[in-house]
């Protein structure tokens, strides 16, 4: 018999169907942006069914200060896909997490309600269908779901909700069962934390989330007493807080690879945050993408405008939400909750300025209201009006999803919409351009670059690909070489402007006319990036410099002069799978004898280099080293038979 008290996880097991429809016509997408820089590390450790290399990838991660090893363990058991290019079953595994944290934020509102003070049982299954529902299909959501590498911004989420679901079950217990009670809510909380946090750096506002849940909390029973709150909640919140208040610093350039400093930053994020209240209320099939490096900085209170709205708009929220806590906790959590969620990523630290996957962890208690709300006008009316009008949301938010989905599945045509979309950001004209030439149309992608220099004069990005699409279209000159040579002295650089003056050297390194004719030229751009300080701010930049300066001196047959920038490279890097590249890349060119010499500088620096920082294991480096020292030996021996014969 057909048991109405079901109807709510029965309708929760259709919206999760429905979410797998709308996000299926995304999982055909490709990879994208970071997700590049992220997983080609695998590339550097070896066969990933290796343990050994698999835990060197694990925790040598390069997204942040964590390394986030947690995140990165669940990518290897996928590194086969990696290697066959294949990103299908990266967005699959990103999809079945974001319906699981679905269906865990659904029981996480059903317990929250309850320890709320909400008695009625179908009331809350019905609010916390909507509420969750809401999140679920968002199309603001997609965005870190079907971008591969925000499973580092998903499983916080996961851990966080995972940990919620102890707390609460936890507080329940406390006046029946108080010791079993602190222990599940202290496990859970701690090991949630931990687990969140190594798996993206915003996982540690875990303790002051929970805070913000208590502090909106109406009814006092099965309150933990203020010593358990002060040691688990209160003294962590307190660690985060001072942990950011050491990141503020108000000097002129605090990130010399940043085109804001903080003040700049803060009064943009201002712009920013209300701009992701809009679009999570009033949603859009696409939100800005990844191309925020022309978002517009804030200069001043009144540099635009709307900085001082926004800011005056966010305040009188924050102060509305302690207003109402006591009659309206909902709508109280729901401002709280987002605000503290942003506390890391929105506020003084150096990041970038803009990301939709921000909104993840945030959100996710952002339409409890409006659930509420919905349930509350069913009391009023009739019912079928509400759960027609409930319908029709859910199946407004379906449509947008799917629709954004849809422009997903192929990332050559996303990228492009978002790069028409973004004229002020260099990356964005990058891909324009990048498109054009590609296409053959070298004169258009050429116009697009200078007329984005024009804009942005500044970006090392745009300078360096507007040279390699002259090299690849045979227009290059000298002239074009010492054009860029006096701009890199005084750009302000960042990682794409270091990746695009890599990808150019390696162009060229190609073509050999090209080293023939503008080595010498080159190499000198090259080394006016040495001269740029914030070119040097970005890690291990001098020693490739250096490398890649190595590598044309190389080709240009002046293996002395090529030995002794490996050389350099190799002091300056301490790392021997670089040592052992160089090595191989002297000795395949014929330098043998310097190539024996730069591998006895590699065993050097192998010997003292730290077990953690390496790639391999000890056995492959032994096995390597005596290898490649036997066969270049052998080499050199045929080679002076040859000339004595």
């Amino acid at each position: 018999m057909f048991n109405k008290r079901s109807l709510p996880e029965i309708c929760l097991f259709f919206i999760l169907v429905l979410v797998v429809l709308v996000y299926f016509p995304g999982l055909k997408g490709g990879f994208l942006f970071d997700d590049l820089s992220n997983l080609r590390e695998m590339s550097k450790y070896g066969d990933m069914h290796q343990w050994e290399n698999a835990k060197t990838f694990i925790l040598n991660g390069i997204a942040g200060p964590t390394h986030r090893p947690i995140a990165l363990l669940t990518f290897v058991p996928q590194a086969d896909d990696w290697f066959a290019n294949n990103a299908l079953p990266f967005k699959v595994v990103n999809l079945i997490i974001h319906l699981f944290c679905g269906l865990l934020l659904y029981w996480v509102i059903c317990l929250l309600l309850r320890a709320y003070g909400e008695p009625k049982q179908q009331k809350i299954k019905w609010i916390a269908l909507l509420a969750a529902s809401f999140w679920l299909l968002h199309p603001l959501m997609l965005s870190t779901t079907l971008y591969v590498i925000q499973r580092m911004a998903q499983l916080p989420l996961l851990f966080t909700l995972l940990a919620l679901i102890g707390y609460f079950k936890g507080r329940a217990l406390i006046a029946t069962r108080p010791y079993f009670a602190y222990i599940l809510m202290t496990v859970s909380i701690s090991l949630g934390t931990i687990l969140a946090t190594f798996s993206k750096e915003n996982g540690a506002l875990l303790p002051l989330l929970v805070l913000v849940i208590e502090f909106c909390n109406p009814n006092k029973n099965n309150k933990p007493i203020w010593q358990w709150r002060a040691v688990c909640l209160d003294l962590p919140s307190i660690v985060i807080a001072v942990v950011l208040l050491r990141y503020i610093d108000f000097s002129p350039d605090p990130w010399p690879n940043r085109n804001f400093n903080q003040i700049e930053r803060l009064l943009t994020e201002g712009r920013i945050v209300v701009g992701y209240l809009g679009q999570l209320f009033i949603p859009r099939i696409e939100g800005y993408g990844f191309f925020q490096d022309g978002f517009f900085v804030s200069k001043g209170w009144l540099t635009p405008p709307t900085t001082l709205f926004s800011i005056i708009f966010l305040v009188l929220l924050f102060v509305c939400a302690l207003l109402v806590r006591k009659k309206n906790p909902y709508i109280a959590l729901a401002i709280l909750f987002f605000f503290a969620a942003h506390l890391m990523e929105s506020t003084v630290i150096g990041l970038e300025l803009y990301f939709e996957h921000r909104n993840y962890v945030a959100a996710i208690f952002l339409f409890l209201p409006i659930a509420m709300s919905l349930y509350a006008l069913s009391e009023q009316i009739r019912p079928s009006v509400v759960v027609f009008i409930s319908v029709l949301l859910l199946a407004f938010l379906s449509i947008m999803t799917w629709q954004r989905a849809t422009l997903w599945s192929d990332s050559n045509k996303l990228m492009l919409y978002w790069a028409q979309n973004s004229p002020d950001s260099p990356r964005a004209q990058s891909v324009i351009a990048a498109f054009l030439a590609n296409s053959g149309k070298y004169k258009e992608a050429n116009a697009v670059i200078e007329r984005a220099l024009v804009k942005r004069p500044e970006s090392g990005l745009l300078a360096s690909q507007l040279l390699m699409q002259k090299m690849q279209e045979g227009t290059v000159t000298q002239q074009d070489f010492i054009r860029v040579k006096q701009q890199v002295i005084i750009q302000r650089a960042d990682t794409q402007a270091a990746i695009a003056i890599r990808d150019l050297t390696f162009y060229a390194l190609e073509q050999p006319q090209i080293i023939e004719k503008f080595g010498d030229d080159l190499l000198g751009l090259l080394g006016a990036t040495l001269k740029n300080p914030s070119y040097l701010n970005i890690k291990d930049f001098r020693s490739y410099i250096i490398f890649l300066q190595g590598r044309i001196l190389t080709v240009q047959h002046k293996p002395e002069l090529a030995y002794q920038y490996f050389s350099q490279s190799l002091t300056l890097s301490k790392d021997v799978e670089d040592g052992l590249n160089m090595v191989i890349l002297l000795g395949n060119a014929g330098y043998l004898q310097h190539a024996l010499k730069l591998l006895h500088q590699t065993e050097t620096v192998y010997k003292n280099q730290p077990e953690k920082t390496l790639k391999k294991s000890h056995l492959y480096y032994d096995e390597t080293i005596k290898q490649t020292r036997h066969n270049m030996l052998n080499d050199l021996h045929a080679g002076l038979s040859k000339v004595t014969s």
